[in-house]
């Protein structure tokens, strides 16, 4: 966690917001998202609604939250939660334990998006795992460890080392023309 914000909660609780823009969370769901209390994500969303950061709609009785994507902030605490809970952390985290995982790139909408490229939010999680022996066991349960956390499907693929430098490999040569975001945490010796 940066030491910017207030809490761990606080932190993952505009994550969930301000990565998935375009929907609006009740407080239960983010407390059962963010795995604390209602009582805490409530006043984590006092706060938060007194600063401006996310704006609150009721449905019902139910208090629904987002991320108030107006606010002179939005762009650079987006940029900043991604690079610190978004899926460039999540997916190096996951993956960093998979046995025979010599580089893991993340690939498709989220890539080009986090590059720059203008588009959609992406609804989904692109994953290149290269290695020779990778266990297809091994890689799901990294998807799925992370598709938990992101609250985003997250789609591994895997190629051997030889593929990935095949040029007739027809995966490997379009990800070699596209942005990719190399997540590869460095295993020590």
């Amino acid at each position: 966690m940066l030491p910017i914000f207030r809490s761990q909660a606080q932190a993952e609780l505009l994550t969930w917001l301000y990565l998935h823009p375009d929907e609006k969370f009740g407080l239960t769901d983010l407390a059962r998202r963010v795995g604390v209390s209602v009582p805490t994500i409530h006043r984590e969303a006092d706060r938060l609604t007194e600063a401006r950061l996310v704006v609150e709609t009721t449905l019902g009785r139910n208090r629904l939250l987002a991320a108030n994507l107006d606010h002179p902030a939005a762009e650079a605490l987006t940029r900043l939660l991604e690079v610190t809970f978004g899926p460039r952390q999540v997916i190096a985290e996951e993956f960093a334990s998979v046995p025979g995982a010599d580089r893991v790139l993340v690939f498709g909408s989220w890539a080009a998006r986090y590059s720059g490229i203008p588009g959609h939010s992406p609804n989904d999680v692109d994953v290149l795992v290269v290695g020779d022996g990778v266990d297809r066991a091994d890689l799901y349960a990294a998807a799925d460890r992370a598709q938990a956390r992101l609250g985003l499907p997250v789609n591994p693929v895997t190629r051997t080392h030889r593929q990935w430098v095949d040029a007739s490999d027809r995966l490997s040569a379009q990800l070699h023309t596209q942005p990719t975001l190399d997540v590869t945490v460095s295993k020590a010796a």
